[in-house]
């Protein structure tokens, strides 16, 4: 077997802003972490300041502190894939825990009935799972699963001979000269 190994990774060249608006930032910010946190103030703060209007001192925290940290902590890489960030993985998470996960069936030939989607309960009790055992109750047990019991398979190979073959085809009617041969 074959084992690949994958160098994109190390030729990520990230562009880089070393100066904003006449202020030096030493080394530089990442261009695409300085966008996000751009988009998310503009979204975060705009929100705040159409339903609350201006903060006062002690509001400022909130309209400032989370876009922030989101920022901050949402455009390092990833623990388990590096080439991701961290806003990538809790993204997907809310849209695991929200949506869910639709079971691609035949290779999308058949879409999935509604009893093959997991359960949001199993979703979030499962291995990334938002809920605490109390607010599930103790020792609740998920719901069984809606599939029947398991098919044995005991498929045995035959290999027929060519003379099988010719006396299976005769049998059906089958032609053995001419176009059907």
């Amino acid at each position: 077997m074959r084992a690949g190994t994958t160098y994109t990774r190390h030729f990520d060249l990230e562009t880089r802003q070393h100066e904003l608006l006449g202020i030096d930032l030493g080394e530089g910010v990442s261009r695409r972490a300085l966008i996000l946190g751009f988009v998310l103030y503009l979204l975060w703060t705009g929100g705040l300041l159409l339903l609350f209007g201006l903060p006062n001192k002690f509001a400022f925290t909130l309209y400032f502190l989370p876009p922030l940290l989101t920022a901050i902590f949402g455009t390092q890489r990833s623990r388990r894939n590096e080439r991701r960030w961290n806003v990538t993985y809790w993204a997907l998470s809310v849209r695991y825990m929200v949506l869910g996960h639709r079971p691609i069936i035949c290779g999308g030939r058949r879409s999935a009935a509604r009893v093959e989607w997991i359960p949001r309960r199993a979703r979030m009790t499962g291995r990334g799972g938002g809920l605490r055992r109390e607010a599930t109750g103790e020792g609740a047990p998920l719901p069984a699963p809606l599939a029947g019991a398991p098919i044995r398979l005991d498929a045995r190979p035959r290999l027929y001979g060519p003379d099988q073959v010719f006396a299976a085809r005769r049998r059906r009617g089958g032609t053995t000269t001419g176009k059907n041969a």
